[in-house]
């Protein structure tokens, strides 16, 4: 693979914050740099508004809490009542406070799994193998 040099003026807030990210988790700045560009540019257009900025600054985040993010699940209370109302409208229609219900869980599904792959993506750059699923197992 080709690196191509870039010159960046970053203000000095925001480098002081990468420079804290390498200090914490032991890294260099480079390679924080090159994280976080790497883990926006797929994100940028395709991740919902609300989320772009969360999923950028993952790249930040040390590995043990990367980790815990892949392993991020819905709780099973909410689990449940998604799947009861996709039951629900297999046979009736939902009333209206029912459709409210499931598409703000199905979001929050969505909005899990965007934050589960996006932690998989990181620590898979940072030379981990993700392709074991025991280590994805849910933490509840």
């Amino acid at each position: 693979m080709s690196v191509q040099s870039v010159t960046l003026n970053l203000p000095e807030t925001v480098y002081e914050q990468i420079q804290r990210a390498a200090v914490k988790t032991k890294r260099r700045v480079d390679d924080i740099m090159v994280e976080a560009v790497a883990a926006v540019a797929p994100i940028a257009d395709s991740a919902p508004k609300n989320l772009r900025s969360v999923l950028a600054q993952m790249a930040y985040l040390n590995d043990a809490a990367l980790w815990q993010a892949a392993r991020t699940t819905m709780f099973s209370a909410q689990r449940e009542g998604l799947q009861h109302l996709h039951d629900k409208q297999q046979r009736e229609k939902l009333t209206t406070e029912e459709q409210v219900e499931e598409q703000a869980l199905v979001s929050l599904y969505r909005e899990t799994l965007l934050i589960r792959a996006q932690a998989a993506v990181l620590l898979k750059m940072r030379g981990y193998s993700i392709a074991d699923p025991e280590q994805f197992a849910p933490i509840e």
